[in-house]
C-alpha cells in the first residue's frame, strides 16, 4: 500500500474537526488528529473544538491534546458552519442522534466502534449515512485494526491465494480489567448505556476482522454469552450488571468456512489479547495485537521438509501505511492504527470517495451481535441470516 497523493479535488481551506468525547478514544484520536499530517500526504486540517460534559475537564483535555477550545453542548457545536468534521468518541448510547444530527447538518463523521447499542438505532445512522453521502457527505465506523499493518499485510496474502481456500478460522480477544470481582461499576457494565458487555466492546473487532480479512458475509451464527460477576461495587453500595463479561459464538461464512470467536474481559493475565489463526488449504496466517508488528506465516505449497511458521516482521516501507514511518525494524504501537484511519478517512473525503468500514459494513456487523445474542438467549439455537441486512431469525427445530 502507498500513501495518496493529494486529489485535485482538496479544499483550499483546512477541514476543521470537532471531536465529542475526550477521555479513552478522545485521547486515542485526538493524537492521530494532532499527528497525521506529519507523516502523510493528507488534506490540511485543524482541531478546532474538543467537546464534553464536564466545562473544567474538557477545556483542560483539549489544552493538553492540541485543541483550539472547548464546548459542552455537541448540538451547538454541530450547527456552526466552520466545523466539517464530527468524530464521535461518545459512549455507544449517544452515538445514533450525534451521527444523524451531523450528517444532516452536512458534516463528515467519524463514529467509534460498535456502530450503535441497539440494531434499530444502527439502522437508522447508515439510512441518514446514504441519504448523506448523495450530498457528497462521507461517513465511517472506527474499526481501527484494520489498520494494524501486519493484518493489512495478511488481508494482501489471502486476497492473492497464499492461504489458498480458508477453511476455519479462530479469534479470540481477551482482556482482565474486570477479573477483580472488586472492580467498581462503571457505564460499560449497565446494558441501557452500553448496550452490551465483551459482546459490543471486544468482539466487534474479532467479528469485524473476520469479515475484513476473508472478504466474506456470514450465514449461519450460535452464540452464548455469560455473565461471571453479576453485581459491582456501585457508589451506593453493589449493582447489579446487567451485560456480559464474555461471549462465544460460531459464524458459517459464504464460502462454508468456519469461525470461532471467544471474547472476555475477565480473562485473568490477557491485557489486550486479539488472537487471529487462518488456517488455509495452502498456508496459515497467525497474529496476537501483543506484537502487532509481527505476522506468523506458514506456507505449505513448499516440500514438507522445509515447512514451518516463519516471522515476518512488519517494518518493511513495501508494507502497508510503513513508508510514512521509522527506518526497517523501528517497530510502530497501537496509537499508530488511528492515525492511518485517520490518514484513509481524510483520502476519502479528498477524493470523493466511500470510505471503508462504511456504516453499512457496521450495520452488517451489528446484525451479527444481534444474531449471537439471540441465540444466546435461545440456548445457542442456530441463527440463519441470509442476508446479514435483513432480521435474522431462529432455525426451525434447532
Amino acid at each position: 500500500m502507498t500513501t495518496p497523493t493529494h486529489s485535485s479535488r482538496q479544499p483550499a481551506a483546512p477541514l476543521r474537526v470537532a471531536a465529542i468525547g475526550y477521555a479513552f478514544m478522545g485521547k486515542a484520536h485526538s493524537n492521530a488528529w494532532r499527528n497525521v499530517a506529519s507523516f502523510f500526504d493528507v488534506p490540511a486540517v485543524e482541531q478546532a473544538v474538543l467537546v464534553g460534559r464536564d466545562p473544567v475537564q474538557v477545556a483542560e483535555a483539549a489544552a493538553k491534546y492540541g485543541w483550539a477550545e472547548s464546548a459542552t453542548d455537541w448540538r451547538d457545536v454541530i450547527d456552526r458552519e466552520d466545523i466539517d468534521i464530527i468524530d464521535i468518541c461518545a459512549p455507544g448510547w449517544m452515538h445514533a442522534e450525534i451521527a444523524i444530527a451531523a450528517l444532516e447538518a452536512g458534516k463528515h463523521v467519524l463514529v467509534e466502534k460498535p456502530l450503535a447499542n441497539t440494531l434499530a438505532e444502527a439502522e437508522a445512522m447508515t439510512a441518514a449515512a446514504a441519504k448523506a453521502r448523495k450530498r457528497g457527505v462521507q461517513s465511517m465506523i472506527g474499526f481501527n485494526y484494520r489498520r494494524v499493518p501486519a493484518l493489512a499485510l495478511a488481508k494482501e496474502l489471502i486476497a492473492e491465494g497464499r492461504l489458498g481456500t480458508v477453511r476455519h478460522v479462530r479469534a479470540a480477544y481477551l482482556q482482565d480489567w474486570l477479573s477483580d470481582a472488586r472492580s467498581p461499576m462503571t457505564w460499560r457494565l449497565r446494558k441501557e448505556t452500553a448496550g452490551s458487555g465483551a459482546l459490543g466492546d471486544i468482539a466487534s473487532h474479532a467479528i469485524d476482522q473476520v469479515l475484513f480479512l476473508l472478504g466474506e458475509d456470514v450465514t449461519e451464527v450460535t452464540g452464548r454469552l455469560h455473565t461471571f460477576v453479576d453485581h459491582r461495587p456501585g457508589a451506593d453500595g453493589p449493582e447489579q450488571v446487567t451485560v456480559d463479561d464474555a461471549a462465544w459464538a460460531t459464524l458459517t461464512l459464504t464460502s462454508g468456512a468456519i469461525a470461532s470467536v471467544e471474547v472476555s474481559r475477565v480473562a485473568t493475565g490477557q491485557k489486550n489479547s486479539l488472537k487471529l489463526e487462518i488456517y488455509g488449504d495452502k498456508g496459515t496466517i497467525l497474529f496476537d495485537l501483543e506484537a502487532l508488528n509481527e505476522l506468523g506465516f506458514l506456507d505449505a505449497t513448499v516440500p514438507v521438509r522445509e515447512q514451518g511458521f516463519r516471522r515476518i516482521l512488519v517494518n518493511e516501507p513495501e508494507h502497508p501505511y510503513l513508508e510514512a514511518w521509522w527506518p526497517q525494524g523501528h517497530i510502530i504501537g497501537w496509537e499508530h492504527t488511528f492515525t492511518h484511519q485517520i490518514r484513509d478517512f481524510l483520502q476519502a473525503i479528498s477524493e470523493g470517495s466511500e470510505p471503508s468500514p462504511s456504516f453499512e459494513e457496521g450495520l452488517n456487523v451489528q446484525h451479527i451481535l444481534a444474531a449471537i445474542e439471540e441465540s444466546a438467549a435461545a440456548k445457542s439455537s442456530l441463527i440463519q441470516l441470509s442476508n446479514t441486512n435483513e432480521s435474522a431469525h431462529a432455525t426451525e427445530g434447532a
